[in-house]
């Protein structure tokens, strides 16, 4: 069994029990986030798709922690003009697990 769902903007495969990082989400670690954006429901043969969302699914998940991930160098420079510039971020992520799918 599994779901298609929309977190921040982003559409992750999920399953039961699976652990993923996904934008950063303003919860305490340890809250019960319930999402209702699926758009895609799975079982075994059985699969209904949403137009564009499916009404009455949800998925409930459990924050986990608050991380950040790599980090990511961006290099500017321009030849033969003596410029260089180099900058860097780390993206803040919220690691959630997926606890149930009600469809």
């Amino acid at each position: 069994m599994y779901a298609i769902v929309e977190i921040g903007g982003q559409q992750f495969k999920i399953a039961k029990d699976q652990k993923l990082y996904v934008n950063l989400i303003h919860e305490e670690e340890g809250a019960e986030l319930e999402f209702d954006n699926v758009l895609l429901f799975a079982d075994g043969d059985k699969v209904q798709v949403g137009t564009p969302v499916l009404d009455g699914a949800k998925v409930k998940a459990k924050v986990l922690a608050h991380v950040k991930a790599d980090k990511i160098l961006v290099f500017k420079k321009k030849r033969r003009k003596g410029y260089q510039k180099m900058n860097g971020h780390r993206q803040p992520l919220t690691q959630i697990q997926i606890e149930e799918i009600v469809a």
